[in-house]
């Protein structure tokens, strides 16, 4: 992990840039539909600050984190608001969220760190809170580029919620909606904690 945030560290600048208008609404759309209007959101792995924005004009609460300092101060100057520099294993939330929005960030979480993070989000979420959570498709860990990636596909990652005690809503494919990116797919879940 330290690999990666270093990572994300000296490239905050240009990750923000070539991230911040991906177009996520689709998904925003679908997670939103299982919370309250005005909920409290956390933003789990922030990057540039584009979701929480999108959330927070749609008249949502939310916190926004990240676990990379400089990945923080790029999501700043795009909210206007504090972003908190924290990593999903220092996570220490009781019961405060809605629904956690975690794209494309708890794939960077090695796969033997998955089920204690995922306990962690479940307790950050309020009774029958909601997570959002993508991956891309595909098997096993790699290094690509000095960062960690852990794949799934629909039956690992149903098996891996299951564990973790989140009950799925529903798992869907969708492709990269980056231009340069479109032959690229991710695995995307959303689940459901559930009655305390």
């Amino acid at each position: 992990m330290n690999q990666t945030i270093s990572y994300y560290n000296e490239h905050a600048e240009e990750f923000c840039a070539a991230t911040g208008n991906a177009d996520m609404s689709f998904c925003r759309r679908k997670f939103l539909c299982f919370l309250r209007q005005g909920g409290h959101i956390l933003d789990a792995g922030c990057g540039s600050g584009r979701d929480a924005r999108a959330f927070l004009g749609a008249g949502y609460e939310v916190t926004a984190m990240d676990a990379s300092f400089n990945i923080c101060k790029e999501a700043e100057k795009l909210l206007h608001r504090n972003v908190i520099c924290m990593s999903f294993e220092e996570m220490n939330f009781r019961r405060e969220f809605d629904g956690i929005w975690a794209c494309a960030s708890l794939l960077h979480i090695p796969k033997n760190a998955m089920i204690q993070v995922l306990e962690r989000c479940r307790m950050a979420l309020k009774e029958n809170g909601v997570l959002y959570a993508s991956f891309k498709y595909g098997q096993g860990e790699r290094i690509t580029k000095g960062r960690l990636f852990n794949n799934y596909q629909e039956d690992s990652l149903e098996e891996l919620m299951v564990k973790a005690r989140f009950s799925v809503i529903e798992i869907f494919i969708s492709k990269d909606v980056r231009a340069d990116r479109d032959a690229e797919q991710w695995v995307n879940v959303l689940a459901g904690k559930g009655a305390d």
